[in-house]
């Protein structure tokens, strides 16, 4: 049970949506296999749609794991997209380069290996969508590393931000989470106020934010 929507609703959900076919079907099973954690199935469904609509040419994804999500990306949007990703975790990073080979998007997916924190210093160019999947304690450090490399018009998409309902409320919350929920909430009440974005909290999955980048941030400090 997630606390962020009934486990029934939940299921239905999950049942209904189109089956994954071909090698995310595997990554989706080898997930659940080594406790991998990726996109819930109906986020996944989501983000088909936004980038169908959106159509980036450019996206940066801070947390590769597998490299399931990327994939998806890749899947959906053609040989023409540009990923890069960042990943820590050396056995994640092994795994992910096999996944992205079998996928035939060697020229589209850049793994930079390596602490998110060092590696997105080196980023650069803008991107037309960023993906945050990562270390939830750390979103609002890596959201400043990486919104002025969001173009205008540009999607910031954050995923897991209600931690398993954690986030929400306390009777959700775990005590040796304090620190990643106060982080968290400090994180949603920034990017649900400051006046260059505009954006939606949606109780999918482990919770998603939703923003879209009206204009550049006057103050780097706000």
């Amino acid at each position: 049970m997630s606390n962020i929507v009934n486990e029934l609703v939940e299921d239905y959900i999950r049942n209904t949506l189109k089956e994954t076919e071909g090698l995310l079907k595997e990554l989706e099973g080898y997930a659940v296999e080594h406790s991998v954690p990726i996109v819930h199935k109906e986020v996944a469904d989501m983000l088909k749609v936004l980038l169908k609509v959106q159509k980036p040419n450019r996206i940066l994804e801070v947390g590769c794991a597998i490299g399931y999500s990327s994939i998806l990306f890749a899947s959906t949007l053609g040989e023409d997209v540009e990923i890069i990703t960042v990943e820590r975790n050396e056995k994640m990073i092994e795994k992910a380069k096999e996944n992205i080979k079998l996928a035939g998007f060697e020229n589209n997916i850049t793994i930079l290996e390596g602490d998110a924190e060092e590696r997105l210093k080196e980023v650069e160019g803008e991107f037309d969508m960023i993906f945050l999947d990562a270390a939830k304690g750390q979103y609002k450090l890596f959201y400043d590393m990486v919104i002025d490399k969001l173009k205008v018009d540009g999607l910031l998409i954050s995923d897991n931000i209600l931690y398993k309902g954690m986030v929400a409320h306390d009777d959700f919350a775990v005590k040796r989470k304090r620190t990643i929920i106060k982080r968290m909430r400090n994180y949603l009440d920034y990017i649900c106020t400051c006046d260059y974005l505009n954006t939606s909290l949606i109780p999918i999955g482990d919770g998603v934010a939703l923003s879209y980048k009206q204009s550049e941030r006057g103050d780097i400090n706000a």
